[in-house]
């Protein structure tokens, strides 16, 4: 049982000013006491990859370290990693990363910290494609969708918003451990302080058995809940069901986006954070202990890096590597580590390629027999079906929407985003849209192809220094879920590098607060 913060709001609003000063009195003198027997602070710090993880990351070891040691961020790409946009016409798009659910706290404080804005909202309307015939189609009118579906499924839609919240409520209970400073060692015990052993399982069952078991009906997960999978993941029920239950949450209303392209989080978390962003891509580290005059040995990791200019090498206190270290991913190799630190981990990350095509699109393609200046549909996802080639079809705005801006009909030229397993030929293209002038293509490995059993997650601790932050990712992939895993890893190595083990894989956290009260 968890302590809701606002019953901890209450009772410290009962106590009396006179108690208040001596707890303020207490605690503050419980700070003087651990800062003094903390050990010197770190004095260089190198995060690998500048994608949301790794700018998160500087970001939060920034506020555990204070602002003494030397933050370096290596990144021979783009900042912002899966959140990118491509320039079509005048105009940028999202090609990675699109859309932040209301519950992500962390993205929330990012943008009010940084002073972005959120993107102005373009009212859309889905469908979903069987390859040959739309099988659903929304309407303008929230009654006439809710009537839709409960004549063809029942309540089911109503009871899989049910299963997501209740998934989301245990899922926010994370936010209170992070508040709080807890850490955890592994992606096991972070699920599991969020939702004991129901977490467990929900990774180890796929979507479709967790569903089945609860009652859905095979019609409604094919027809309803396996477009949600696709368009999210490009992958079938099949997956695990706590990713599954992230995908579902994508259906909420109230999603948004940063103005300007939600890659602008990651370049003002590494200016707010005062790090050093070296273009430079990592090939090794390695792990180098030094004989010390006055005691024992130093230990540091040195990185060896190529840029422009050609080789270079740094020593670090600490490490936190925010790529992936899979297949295609990443090329670092590890050396002078005792047990050994693998180069890849087991797994393959899923190839997804996104296609945005300025063009009209060919409404008889999707089965529609009107004439397309009266087809509104916005979003099209796709049955798990062999007469679809594609996950998802829908028409994009610009990463910053003009004042007066409306989505044009499907009569009239506009940008498309085509999500695929693989590259649109011209006789697809043809097929899809009967006029075009511009196709920008981008190959993603956007995220693991999630099978289930869950194999075991990679560690977030690689070596006594040297942290995993994308471990996280076979749980689940998606920006909050970075930026979790970065506040985690921030705190696993302060509270390490000081030897706090009583903030390391604890889960008393509504004890402790009622001790404290």
């Amino acid at each position: 049982m968890f302590l809701d913060h606002s019953m901890v709001t209450m009772t410290v609003r009962s106590l009396s000013i006179k108690t208040l000063f001596l707890l303020w009195i207490s605690h503050t003198s419980r700070c003087f006491a651990s800062s003094a027997e903390l050990q010197e602070q770190p004095k260089t710090i190198a995060v690998i990859g500048a994608g949301i993880g790794g700018a998160a990351s500087a970001f939060y070891l920034r506020q555990e370290f204070g602002p003494g040691v030397k933050i370096d961020v290596f990144e021979p790409a783009e900042v912002g990693g899966r959140l990118a946009t491509v320039k079509i016409g005048n105009q940028e798009y999202e090609t990675g990363g699109a859309v932040i659910h209301p519950l992500n706290l962390h993205m929330k404080q990012f943008i009010d910290t940084l002073g972005l804005s959120t993107c102005q909202d373009v009212p859309s309307k889905m469908a979903i494609f069987d390859g040959s015939e739309l099988t659903f189609e929304e309407s303008d009118w929230f009654i006439v969708n809710f009537l839709r579906m409960l004549w063809h499924y029942g309540l089911h839609y109503l009871r899989m918003q049910m299963w997501v919240e209740s998934v989301l409520d245990k899922f926010m209970r994370i936010y209170q451990y992070q508040q709080y400073g807890y850490s955890f060692a592994s992606v096991e015990r972070l699920l599991h302080a969020m939702g004991g052993d129901d977490f467990l399982t929900l990774v180890n069952q796929t979507l479709e058995e967790v569903l089945m078991a609860q009652g859905f009906s095979q019609i409604f997960i094919n027809d309803i809940v396996a477009p949600m999978t696709r368009v999210t993941y490009g992958q079938s029920v099949r997956i695990n069901s706590f990713v599954g239950a992230v995908s579902l949450a994508g259906s909420d209303s109230g999603l948004w986006s940063v103005d300007g392209g939600n890659k602008k989080v990651c370049t003002g978390l590494l200016y707010h954070s005062k790090s050093e962003l070296i273009r430079a891509r990592v090939v090794s580290v390695s792990f180098k202990a030094r004989p010390s005059k006055t005691g024992p040995s130093t230990s540091f990791y040195e990185l060896n890096y190529v840029d422009d200019t050609g080789t270079g090498h740094s020593l670090y206190d600490i490490v936190v590597i925010a790529t992936p270290l899979h297949q295609g991913k990443s090329d670092i190799s590890f050396s002078g580590f005792s047990p050994p630190v693998p180069s890849h981990f087991p797994g393959s990350y899923q190839q997804v390629f996104a296609t945005l095509i300025h063009g009209v699109l060919n409404t008889s393609y999707l089965g529609v027999t009107r004439p397309a200046s009266e087809f509104s549909v916005s979003d099209v996802l796709t049955t798990d079906s062999d007469g679809s080639n594609v996950y998802s079809l829908s028409s994009v705005a610009p990463v910053h929407v003009p004042t007066g801006y409306s989505r044009p009909p499907a009569s009239h030229s506009q940008v498309w985003r085509v999500s695929s397993p693989r590259a649109l030929s011209q006789e697809e293209l043809r097929r899809m849209f009967l006029s075009w002038d511009s196709v920008s293509e981008t190959r993603w490995l956007a995220y693991p192809a999630y099978r289930t059993p869950t194999r075991r997650t990679p560690p977030f601790i690689l070596h006594s220094r040297l942290y995993y932050l994308n471990a996280v990712e076979w749980a689940a992939s998606a920006m909050e879920m970075s930026a979790i895993s970065a506040r985690n890893v921030a705190l696993l190595a302060h509270h390490r590098w000081h030897g706090q083990t009583d903030r390391i894989d604890q889960e008393d956290l509504h004890m402790r607060l009622r001790g404290e009260l």
